[in-house]
């Protein structure tokens, strides 16, 4: 007889049930999908404000003499280019060149960095960086459960943040980030995201979590300030073209076919994959992730095919309605000859053939 292990829960789950959410299982963690709508919460985040429970993420620490070397040799993006209070989104990498995970790398201070991981991949990343970590003078920690991690998302998120924070947060850049005091609570914020939209991502000790959760909802409330599940972010993430792990992404897919070149330094010297990544530069891929939209009303969904002239030729990574642009979009991994925006082919929904373009990407682009 198999035992269910029980599902985790974030330092915010109170919060959530109080508010009526709707609770999903979703990688080990018992999270909010929803509160009134994915619809709802998708606009509200591209015209005012959303906030998002992503305590379920993984905080790994890599710190030691060592440390910068380490992180060079199992990623593909260049570490070395980082200052203590910048970010950069990378690869971890596998020796096929396929990811362990995607990540973002934060520099604290000299030799003390912070890798934010997939709450899926979490526990397998961290054996992952023990193992690697053995030959270099550097410690690897999996500090998750000391934090909360909430997400102020949209066009007014400077405007809510600002009055609760101990300095400007627009002063932060893109992939910049401080400690600042909001609410009275030292939060690391990063001015990152994944919505495609200008908002700020709140790493909060866990105890905290909730004055700074309310906080935030107070100051937003005449902003249009709502909370927001899981499904308005997978929708959000979509338009925006930021890719999913598991989906769009996994330990069969290389950065270059995942549209991702531009994170891969190959100049930076010797790193896990780097052989691969090289060869496939050179030679170029036979596949890569694009997008799509369907110009019909049946919408994609992950894992259906792709057909050219009755042949499938690749297979759909993610697919749905886009709220905001009020189009079926979606990304798929297709041959050279389908990389062209304009150019067409089918999408087999439930038996049938649904015609599909290729469309360039991302599909929303916020003005700035």
């Amino acid at each position: 007889m198999t035992i269910a292990t029980p599902l985790r829960r974030t330092p915010l789950h109170d919060a959530h049930v109080k508010a009526g959410a709707r609770l999903v299982p979703f990688a080990g963690w018992e999270m909010p999908v929803l509160y009134t709508g994915v619809i709802d919460e998708h606009l509200a985040v591209r015209k005012r404000c959303g906030l998002f429970d992503v305590s379920h993420m993984g905080e790994i620490s890599v710190r030691g003499p060592e440390a910068l070397e380490f992180l060079q040799f199992v990623t593909c993006n260049d570490v070395s280019r980082l200052v203590p209070g910048r970010a950069q989104y990378s690869g971890l990498m596998l020796p096929n060149a396929g990811f362990v995970d995607d990540l973002l790398v934060y520099q604290l201070a000299e030799r003390d960095y912070l890798l934010v991981v997939n709450a899926s991949n979490s526990d397998k990343d961290f054996a992952y960086l023990q193992e690697h970590a053995a030959r270099f003078d550097t410690e690897v920690r999996d500090d998750s459960p000391l934090w909360g991690q909430i997400a102020l998302q949209g066009p007014r998120a400077t405007a809510i943040l600002g009055p609760l924070a101990s300095s400007d947060p627009s002063a932060l850049r893109y992939y910049g980030f401080a400690f600042l005091e909001v609410a009275g609570v030292r939060c690391l914020t990063s001015r990152t995201g994944y919505t495609g939209e200008d908002g700020y991502e709140l790493y909060v000790p866990a105890a905290d979590a909730e004055r700074v959760w309310y906080a935030l909802l107070g100051a937003g409330e005449r902003h249009g300030l709502v909370p927001v599940g899981l499904g308005a972010r997978d929708t959000l993430r979509l338009e925006a073209k930021m890719a999913l792990y598991g989906n769009d992404i996994d330990d069969t897919t290389t950065p270059i076919e995942a549209d991702l070149a531009w994170i891969v330094k190959l100049g930076k010297g010797e790193f896990i994959g780097r052989d691969v990544l090289e060869a496939q530069a050179a030679a170029g891929p036979t596949r890569k992730l694009v997008g799509f939209r369907m110009n019909g009303r049946v919408p994609a969904r992950h894992g259906y095919p792709a057909h050219l002239h009755g042949a499938q030729v690749g297979t759909v990574t993610s697919g749905t309605y886009a709220p905001y642009l009020a189009l079926n979009i979606g990304l798929a991994f297709l041959p050279e000859n389908l990389w062209a925006a304009g150019s067409r082919f089918d999408v087999e929904v439930r038996g049938r053939m649904e015609p599909a373009e290729v469309v360039p990407t991302p599909f929303y682009k916020r003005e700035r």
